[in-house]
Order: structure tokens, then sequence, then C-alpha cells
């Protein structure tokens, strides 16, 4: 195959990916622009989760006394985050698991020197909760991950193809950077707009896949997730006996955060400063473990939404949320008129010569 059949080849498989899934890629891109500020977005329209006073913070068991009264009489606590750097202290607690979705999960902030309940927040309420379902499954219950997943892999040949197809046929590749290479606003804006952000929207579209298709990824990458449910026995020690355990042990830096045990995991998970120690439930043997942040598929995750990134590559993956809904909004243009321009063409009158 010649290099013009290839070009046509790419500009077919380009050219479909565009329009078969503009109407889905609109949504997915800028709900993910929108979530890389997810913490700025979060500090202005709930100021109240972050009202904290100033004065030491007090003992887990205050926390977890003053958050029951704020979370259902079902719900069974999960986590403790505790505060740190101006911060509340967070106490999350999960319902049961009911129909047609994962259990909703409630968090309680309280004033870390009074223990006061500031806000209480449930996972299934809220702007940055609905941004965060469109971007994750497009709201489609069941498959609507692998759905996203599978449109990361075709943005991720949309960024290959379009590259190739912005490359000049014809004479250096400096002259793709020029922009008046059509008579259109939108086609000029469609290549240059492509070209820039190819990258970025790979490593998204990569990223993006790899958090859909966990259990294809991790066997890749060897950190394959073990099997086993979500639940949470009622556990045998409680969190002061943990961190207790934990202190015995020679874990001397202060616990940050600490997991209560599941039926995956039936272990308490208590995360420091200096990395991250399990205390089984049963036998209280404390293990240290490597830190959560260590591993591939929490880096895509941190890449692909920007937690603790820098700001360049933040705005970075902003214009890459941001871009694709210019390029399936001129590329949808471009192919329109296309079609109305080979339509006048056809029905373009012949003229005969006059003999």
């Amino acid at each position: 195959m010649n290099k013009q059949a290839w070009r046509r080849t790419w500009f077919s498989v380009h050219k479909w990916i565009g329009l078969l899934l503009a109407a889905l890629i609109i949504p997915v891109s800028f709900s993910g622009a929108v979530l890389v500020w997810h913490e700025e977005i979060e500090h202005a329209i709930h100021p109240e989760r972050f009202a904290v006073t100033a004065g030491p913070a007090i003992g887990a068991d205050a926390y977890l006394q003053a958050a029951r009264g704020a979370i259902g009489a079902g719900d069974r606590v999960s986590s403790l985050a505790m505060p740190r750097d101006g911060e509340a202290a967070v106490v999350s607690a999960t319902a049961a698991p009911g129909k047609g979705g994962p259990p909703v999960r409630t968090s309680v902030y309280l004033d870390p020197p009074t223990a006061r309940v500031m806000a209480v927040a449930r996972s299934d309420e809220g702007l940055l909760r609905v941004l965060h379902i469109l971007h994750g499954s497009l709201y489609v219950p069941g498959v609507g991950r692998q759905i996203v997943g599978w449109i990361g892999v075709a943005m991720m040949l949309s960024a290959f193809t379009g590259l190739w197809l912005w490359w000049p046929a014809m004479g250096r590749w400096t002259r793709g950077l020029r922009w008046r290479r059509h008579p259109n606003v939108e086609t000029n804006l469609h290549h240059q707009m492509g070209f820039w952000i190819a990258l970025p929207l790979f490593v998204l579209s990569l990223t993006g896949a790899w958090i859909s298709f966990p259990a294809f990824f991790g066997k890749l990458s060897g950190e394959a997730r073990p099997a086993g449910g979500g639940g949470r026995p009622v556990p045998v020690a409680t969190p002061k006996s943990a961190v207790a355990d934990v202190l015995a042990a020679g874990g001397g830096a202060a616990v940050t955060n600490i997991a209560w045990p599941t039926d995956r995991k039936p272990a308490w998970t208590l995360r420091t400063a200096d990395g991250q120690l399990s205390v089984d439930d049963a036998t209280r043997v404390v293990t240290h473990e490597p830190a959560p942040a260590t591993g591939i598929a929490r880096l895509m995750r941190q890449v692909h939404d920007g937690t603790g990134m820098n700001i360049v590559w933040r705005v970075a993956i902003f214009l890459g949320g941001l871009i694709p809904v210019v390029l399936a909004v001129t590329g949808v243009i471009m192919w329109w008129r296309a079609r109305v321009r080979r339509a006048n063409t056809t029905r373009r009158p012949r003229v005969r010569a006059v003999v």
C-alpha cells in the first residue's frame, strides 16, 4: 500500500471515529476537563466543608462518636481521615448495597478541635457527582464504564490517525504549522488544535482506558486485583486498638487515615506520612505495606485526573478535555461541508457545447 492509499485509509478511520462517537466524546471530554479542578470547585460550592477552627485535633473515637448521628442507622463506617493542614476530619460510611448501582457513601466533615459536624455529603448527590458519573459511565448502568473505556481506545486511534493526516503530504513538516492551510476557519482550527493536543490526548485516552479496564491492564502490569466483594464484616478490633497495635510495633508516625476491614481485606489499613501499615483484625499482626502511590494503576489515575500533579500538567489535561469538544464540532462541520459540496457538484447541470 502506497502513501496515498494509507492516507485515504487513515482519513476514513479518523472521519468515522469522529462522526460515530462525537455525541459521546463531547460529554466525556467536557466533564473530564471540569473535574481537573475538582478541589477548587468543591471549595467554591461547599465552603462549609472547609470552615475549620483553630486548635489541636482530638482523638479518633471522638470523631466517630460525633459522626454517628449524621449517618444512617444501617450504614457502616468504612474510613476515617484524620485532620491535617487545616482540613476537616472526615468519617465515611457506606450503606448496604442496593439495586441498580454501587452503595451510597456518606461523608461527615468534622471540625478538628471540637468534632462539630460541619457538613454531610452523600455520594449520589451534587454537581461534582453528576460530572463523575457522566465522565466515568455516561449514566449507562452496567456497561457504561466499558463504553467509556472503548471511547478511550477509539480516541487513541483518532489521535494517531489525526497526527498522520496533519503531516503535510508535500514539503517540510513545518508547513503543517501554518494557520491558513485551508480557506475555512473550522478546518484550520481542527488541524492546529489537533496537532498540539495529540500527545496529551493520547496519554489521557490511554490512562482512561486503563482505569476502565483494570482487570485487563492489571494482568499486563502484574497488579491484578484479587477477587472478592466489597462488603464489610463486623470488625473484632476497634480503630483505637488498631492504632495502639501500630504504635506498639514501632510505627511512630502520626496516622492520617484509617480504613475499616472488608471481606476482601479483613484487616485495618492505617496510612501515615511514612507509608502504610496493616493490622489483621483477628490476629492483630502488624505488617508494613508499600504506599499505594507506588502502583502503576494509581499513577495512571493521577496522570488522568491531575491529582497531585503540577499546574502545567493540570492545564494540559484541562485543554485535553476541552479541545476534543472543539475537534468533534469542527470535524462534523467539515464533513457536512464536504457532503454539501459533493451534492452541489452532482446536481450541477451540464452545459452542452454549441456547434
